[in-house]
C-alpha cells in the first residue's frame, strides 16, 4: 500500500471507530436512563423491580467498561465483507440489528486469533489497530496467503508486552495468541488443567475464559456467579480489574484463608504443621474431636422429678449417645436426639414412680397429660440443663479446633500430632481455613432450626403472598359484576413487602457472605499450592464441579500442595478433567529467562521451561554486598527505579528489611525486580528453590541480584555479567 493509500485508509477507519464512540455514547444513555427508571418503577414484585435494576446496572456497566480499546481490529473474508471486532457488541438497530462491531467473544470474531497463512478460516486479511483514547493513530495489515516471515500478533503483542506495567493486570483481549484462544473457547463441562510456566499468561487466560463462559453461557450462570480463588491479596487486587474490564461483575474474588466468610487468614503454618493440616487425616482428627465432646458421667447425675429422684447413669448416657451417632446428623443437631432419649428414660422412670398405685396403662389421656408436664418440668430444670450441656455440648467450629489445638489432652485424644498445639489457639492461619470450614458441616447449625420467631416470620410471608396471588386471581377472573379496587391489590402487595425482604446486595456481595452459596464456575490460580483439604472446600461451592484449575507444578512451595494433577482431581472428578498447557512466555525477556531455567534444570530436571516470545537485550546482573553495604544497594536500587516508568519490587527472604518474600509476589509482574540474598532463600530446600524461581521470573525488563555469600551455582552465569551500579 502506497502512503497516501495508507493515510486515506487510515482516516477511513478513524472515521468508522468515532461513529463506534457516537453508538456506545447514545446507547450509554439510554442505559442510564433505563436504570434511573428501573429505580423509580412501582409496579410489580419487589422481586420484579429487583431484577430491572439489576439488569439496567448490568448493562451501565457493560457499556461503560468499554471506552479504552473499544474496536482493536478489522477481519476481511475472501466473499469481500469486512467485520470490526472490539470488546463488546454494537448493532444496527435501524437495519434489523446487523453487527457493526462483534463481540471478541462472538463466533464470527474467532478468525481474528486464529487464522493464518496456511489455514486462512475465509479471511483474506486481518488488520491491527493502534489506539490512543478514542482515536487510531496507526493500523498493520496481515495479508493471507501472501509470503510473510511475521507471526500473527507480533506487532500488537510485543508493543503490549514491552509496555510498562501499571498497578493491575491488564486485558489480553486485543492480543490473544491461537493457543490461548483454544483455551479460552474451550468446551469442557469438568475440571480444565490450564499449566504454564511463569509468563505464559496462564492467569489472564482463565480470566477470559470466565468472561467467555458468561457471556456463552449467561442464563446458567448469571444467578450464581463465578468465584476466582488466588494466592495472596495482592494477587486478588493485581487480577481484579480484568473482568469488570471485560464487563463482568458477576464474581467473586477471594484467596483460600478468606473461603469462611468472616475470617480472613494470612498467617501460614510451619511445613510440618501445614503438611498435615492438607491432608485428609484431619478428617479423622476432626471426627475424634468432635466425639470426644460427646462425655458420659463419670458419676451417676441425680434429678429430681416431683419428688421421685431419678439419675442420669453411664448406661443411660451412653444409650442416648449411640442413637445420637448413628443418626448421621451433625452433631449440633444430634443434640437433640441425645436428649430425647435420656428425656424419655427419666420420664418413663419417672412415670412408672408417680403413678404407682393409681394409674394404669389404660388411663391412656391422664398417662399423656402427666408425660407432657414431666417433659416440660424436665426441659426447665436447671441440673437437666445444665447436664446436657457438659455432656453433649454445642459446639462452634472456632470453639472446637481452638481447644484442640491448646489442649495436649485434647489433642492426643483425638490421634493429633503434637505439632498442632499451639499457646492461642483461634490464632487462625490459612491451613486452619479448610478445618473450619469442614466442621461447619460436621457440627451443623449452633442454634435451634425451629427458631419460633423465625417459624412466624416465614409463616406470615407465606400468608402475606397468598393473599396477594389470591387478590391478583380475582382481579383476573372477576366479571364486570365484581368489584376489586385499586386500594385492595395495594393492600395485598404492602402486606407482601412488609414480610419479603429484598436483598439489594449486588450478587458478588451476596455470595462472599454466604458460606453456603454454590457457583456454577470456579477459577483457582496458583492451585498446585491448594491441599487435599482445600480442594474439599472449593468442590462444595460447586456442585456442578465446573472449574478452570491454574497452576505450574514446578513452582510449588506448599508441603501440602498437589504433586500432579491427578493425584488431587481424580478424587472428585474421575474422567471429567482435561489437561492444556501454554509454552510461550510473554512475559520473562530471554535474557532473564535463561538464568531461571538454569535454576529449573537443577531442582526440577524433567520440567520444560517456556520459551520467551521476545529478548530486549538488558543482561541481569549479580553484585556481592556485605552485610553493611546491604541496605544501600537497596536503597540505591529502589531510587533508580523511582526515576523510571513502571513497577518494581525487591525480594528477599523472610525478615530482610525493605524486602518481600516471593510468596507475597505470586502471579504479579514488574518491570524490574532486586532478588536480595538468594542464597539465603535456596536454604530453605525444595521450596526455597521454587520461591527463587519465582522471584526471578517476576521481571518483565530488568533483573539484578544482591549476594552476601557465595552465588549459588545455577546463578554463576549473573556473575560473568556483574555490574555495579
Amino acid at each position: 500500500m502506497s502512503s497516501q493509500g495508507y493515510e486515506e485508509e487510515l482516516r477511513s477507519e478513524q472515521s468508522y471507530v468515532a461513529g463506534l464512540y457516537e453508538r456506545l455514547d447514545a446507547e450509554r444513555i439510554r442505559a442510564k436512563d433505563q436504570f434511573k427508571a428501573a429505580l423509580r418503577y412501582d409496579g410489580g414484585t419487589p422481586m420484579d423491580r429487583d431484577d430491572k435494576v439489576r439488569s439496567t446496572a448490568r448493562e451501565v456497566r457493560r457499556l461503560d467498561v468499554a471506552d479504552h480499546g473499544l474496536c482493536f481490529g478489522r477481519l476481511d473474508a475472501i466473499s469481500g465483507e469486512h467485520s470490526y471486532v472490539g470488546r463488546i457488541g454494537l448493532f444496527d438497530e435501524e437495519n434489523d440489528f446487523e453487527p457493526v462491531l462483534l463481540d471478541w467473544r462472538a463466533p464470527a470474531a474467532r478468525p481474528f486469533y486464529t487464522a493464518t497463512g496456511a489455514t486462512p478460516e475465509g479471511m483474506r486479511r486481518r488488520r491491527q489497530f493502534l489506539t490512543r483514547g478514542r482515536r487510531v493513530v496507526e493500523f498493520t495489515d496481515e495479508v493471507f496467503g501472501r509470503p510473510s516471515d511475521d507471526v500473527h500478533g507480533d506487532t500488537a503483542l510485543l508493543a503490549a508486552v514491552n509496555a510498562p506495567r501499571g498497578e493491575g493486570m491488564r486485558d489480553i483481549v486485543a492480543t490473544i495468541q491461537s493457543e490461548q484462544d483454544e483455551i479460552i473457547r474451550l468446551e469442557h463441562p469438568g475440571v480444565l488443567v490450564i499449566e504454564g510456566g511463569p509468563g505464559t499468561g496462564k492467569t489472564v487466560v482463565a480470566l477470559h475464559r470466565v468472561a467467555y463462559l458468561l457471556y456463552t453461557q449467561r442464563e446458567r450462570m448469571e444467578r450464581h456467579g463465578v468465584l476466582v480463588v488466588g494466592p495472596n491479596p495482592a494477587f486478588i487486587n493485581h487480577i481484579s480489574r480484568v473482568l469488570p474490564s471485560l464487563g463482568e461483575s458477576d464474581v467473586v474474588f477471594m484467596t483460600p484463608g478468606e473461603l469462611v466468610p468472616g475470617l480472613r487468614a494470612t498467617a501460614e503454618d510451619g511445613e510440618e504443621a501445614a503438611r498435615l493440616k492438607g491432608s485428609l487425616k484431619m478428617l479423622d482428627i476432626l471426627k475424634a474431636a468432635i466425639a470426644d465432646r460427646q462425655l458420659l458421667p463419670e458419676q451417676p447425675v441425680e434429678i429430681g422429678l416431683r419428688e421421685a429422684p431419678l439419675r442420669i447413669d453411664a448406661a443411660t448416657a451412653e444409650w442416648a449417645r449411640d442413637e445420637a451417632r448413628t443418626s448421621g446428623l451433625p452433631h449440633n443437631e444430634a443434640r437433640a436426639t441425645f436428649t430425647e432419649i435420656i428425656t424419655y428414660v427419666l420420664t418413663e422412670r419417672a412415670l412408672g414412680r408417680i403413678g404407682r398405685g393409681w394409674l394404669t396403662r389404660d388411663d391412656k389421656e391422664a398417662w399423656e397429660q402427666l408425660r407432657v408436664e414431666l417433659v416440660k418440668e424436665l426441659a426447665e430444670d436447671e441440673l437437666f440443663t445444665a447436664t446436657i450441656d457438659r455432656l453433649w455440648p454445642v459446639l462452634t467450629p472456632e470453639t472446637l479446633l481452638a481447644s484442640l489445638y491448646e489442649s495436649p489432652e485434647r489433642l492426643t485424644a483425638a490421634g493429633g500430632d503434637p505439632v498442632l498445639l499451639r499457646a492461642d489457639g483461634a490464632a487462625w492461619t490459612v491451613s486452619d481455613v479448610p478445618l473450619l470450614d469442614e466442621l461447619v458441616d460436621l457440627l451443623g447449625p449452633d442454634k435451634p432450626a425451629d427458631d419460633t420467631a423465625e417459624r412466624e416470620r416465614k409463616a406470615q410471608a407465606e400468608y402475606a403472598a397468598r393473599v396477594l396471588d389470591s387478590m391478583i386471581g380475582r382481579a383476573d377472573s372477576m366479571d364486570d359484576e365484581d368489584h376489586l379496587y385499586a386500594t385492595d391489590l395495594l393492600y395485598a402487595e404492602d402486606l407482601a413487602d412488609r414480610f419479603v425482604e429484598v436483598d439489594t446486595r449486588d450478587l458478588a456481595e451476596r455470595a462472599a457472605a454466604d458460606r453456603d452459596w454454590t457457583y456454577r464456575h470456579v477459577v483457582v490460580d496458583e492451585a498446585q499450592e491448594l491441599s487435599e483439604m482445600d480442594w474439599r472446600v472449593l468442590m462444595r461451592r460447586c456442585p456442578g464441579r465446573s472449574f478452570t484449575v491454574v497452576g505450574d507444578l514446578a513452582q510449588r512451595r506448599s508441603p501440602a500442595g498437589a504433586t500432579s494433577w491427578g493425584q488431587m482431581l481424580e478424587r472428585y472428578v474421575p474422567g471429567r478433567w482435561v489437561y492444556r498447557s501454554l509454552t510461550v512466555n510473554y512475559r520473562t525477556p530471554a535474557e532473564i529467562m535463561s538464568v531461571a531455567a538454569a535454576l529449573l534444570a537443577e531442582f526440577a530436571p524433567d520440567v520444560q521451561p517456556p520459551e520467551s516470545v521476545r529478548a530486549n537485550g538488558v543482561a541481569p546482573w549479580a553484585r556481592k554486598v556485605t552485610e553493611d553495604e546491604l541496605p544501600a544497594a537497596i536503597e540505591e536500587f529502589v531510587r533508580d527505579e523511582a526515576d523510571r516508568e513502571g513497577t518494581s519490587v525487591v525480594i528477599g527472604p523472610p525478615g530482610v528489611p525493605g524486602t518481600v518474600t516471593a510468596s507475597e509476589t505470586k502471579g504479579l509482574e514488574f518491570d524490574a525486580v532486586l532478588v536480595v540474598d538468594p542464597e539465603r532463600i535456596l536454604a530453605d530446600g525444595p521450596r526455597g528453590a521454587a520461591e527463587l524461581y519465582v522471584a526471578l521470573t517476576r521481571a518483565t525488563q530488568r533483573l539484578g541480584v544482591l549476594h552476601q555469600g557465595a552465588l549459588p551455582s545455577a546463578l554463576t552465569g549473573l556473575a560473568e555479567t556483574q555490574v555495579t551500579r
